[in-house]
C-alpha cells in the first residue's frame, strides 16, 4: 500500500509519500480498496496541528473516504468483500488502503461513482445537521451563506433550496457568485478579501437589502473573522446564526447584538454530534441519500488530483481557491 504521511508538523509541502504493507483488519473493522478521497478545510489544520484531533505521527490527513471492501474483520456481518461504501475516518484516508470501523461504513448505491460518493457525506452531513438540527430552516425563510462556493457552503445551498428558502450567497469574486447562482442560490453578494470596518457597513448594507425588511432568520458562517458582526448586523427578529467554521480567524461579537435582535448563536460541531446521536445521524444520512437519488443534490467537484498530488490540493483549499469539492483518487478500475 501507498499513503501520504504528516511525519512533522507543517504545510502540505511536509507530506510524504510512503510505501508499506497493507494493514489487517481487527475486530469489527472491514479494510477498504481506497478509490477516492474527499479533500476538507480540517485537513489543512490537521498537518499543522491546529485541528481538535491531533493522531500520533506518522498518519495520513483525509477525513472521508470511498472504495471497495477487501477484507473482512471477525465479527462484522452487514458487509462483504467486494461491497462498494463510502467511509468517514476522520484521518488516514490519504492512501491506497485503510481498515475503518464497520459501524463507519455506509454502502454506495451502485450508480453513486466513488469521486462523488468521497465528497458527500462531510460537507452534505455538516450543512444538513447544522441547518436542520441546529438551525431549523423552514420553508419560506432567507437563509445567508458566507463562503457559500465552498464545499460545506455549496452543500448549504443546494439543502436550503430543498428546504424551499429564500438562498443569499456571500462570496470573494464574481466567478464563485456565478458558481453559486448555477448551484441556485436566489441573491449573491461579493465581499472583500480584507474586512475593514467601511468594508463592514458596506457588507452588512448589502445583506439587509438582498434579505429584505425582515432580514435573515438562518445565517451559516463559514469564514469567521471579521466577516461574522456585519451579518449578525441583518439578522432578523429570532434569527439563528450557525458558527461552522472560521477560516478568517475567530470572531469577536458585541453580544448586544443579540439582545437586541433576540437572536441565537449557535455552534455546529457535526463530528461529535455524529457519536452523542447515532440515529439521528443515520436519520440524516438516510435524508442525503434519498436527496441524492431524486436529483435535489450532487456534488460540484472542481478539481480531481491523484492521491501522491495531496499537496496541490490542500494549497488550494488553504488558500480559498476552491469552489465546490477537491477529490483525491487512486486507480477506479
Amino acid at each position: 500500500m501507498h499513503a501520504m504521511l504528516s511525519t512533522a508538523p507543517g504545510g502540505p509541502e511536509t507530506l510524504e509519500w510512503t510505501e508499506g504493507p497493507a494493514p489487517e483488519p481487527k475486530k469489527g473493522e472491514v479494510r477498504i480498496a481506497v478509490k477516492a478521497a474527499g479533500v476538507n478545510f480540517p485537513d489543512t489544520l490537521i498537518i499543522r496541528d491546529l485541528y481538535q484531533v491531533k493522531p500520533p505521527r506518522p498518519f495520513a490527513p483525509g477525513g472521508e473516504i470511498a472504495g471497495v471492501v477487501d477484507a473482512v474483520g471477525a465479527g462484522v456481518t452487514h458487509l462483504a468483500e467486494g461491497d462498494r461504501v463510502l467511509a468517514m475516518t476522520g484521518f488516514g484516508g490519504f492512501t491506497t488502503h485503510l481498515c475503518a470501523q464497520a459501524t463507519a461504513c455506509v454502502k454506495i448505491p451502485d450508480t453513486m461513482p466513488f469521486d462523488e460518493a468521497a465528497c458527500f457525506i462531510f460537507t452534505y452531513g455538516t450543512s444538513h445537521y447544522a441547518l436542520k438540527n441546529r438551525g431549523a430552516l423552514k420553508d419560506g425563510e432567507t437563509l445567508l451563506i458566507l463562503g457559500a462556493a465552498g464545499g460545506v457552503g455549496a452543500a448549504a445551498i443546494e439543502l436550503g433550496k430543498v428546504t424551499g428558502a429564500k438562498v443569499i450567497a456571500a462570496v470573494s469574486s464574481q466567478e464563485k457568485a456565478d458558481f453559486c447562482r448555477d448551484l441556485g442560490a436566489d441573491e449573491t453578494i461579493l465581499y472583500p478579501r480584507e474586512m475593514d470596518r467601511d468594508a463592514q457597513k458596506a457588507l452588512s448594507a448589502d445583506i439587509k437589502q438582498a434579505a429584505g425588511p425582515d432580514g435573515v432568520q438562518v445565517a451559516y458562517d463559514a469564514v469567521g473573522g471579521a466577516y461574522a458582526e456585519p451579518v449578525i448586523r441583518s439578522m432578523g427578529w429570532g434569527g439563528r446564526f450557525l458558527v461552522v467554521g472560521f477560516p478568517a480567524g475567530i470572531p469577536s461579537i458585541p453580544l448586544n447584538l443579540t439582545l437586541l435582535k433576540s437572536c441565537q448563536i449557535v455552534g455546529v460541531f457535526w463530528g461529535a454530534s455524529i457519536y452523542r446521536d447515532p440515529a439521528g445521524h443515520m436519520q440524516n444520512v438516510k435524508d442525503l441519500f434519498e436527496m441524492y437519488a431524486q436529483g435535489q443534490i450532487k456534488p460540484r467537484i472542481s478539481a480531481r488530483f491523484p492521491m501522491q498530488d495531496a499537496a496541490q490540493a490542500l494549497s488550494l483549499i488553504s488558500e480559498r481557491k476552491v469552489m465546490g469539492k477537491v477529490v483525491l483518487t487512486n486507480d477506479q478500475r
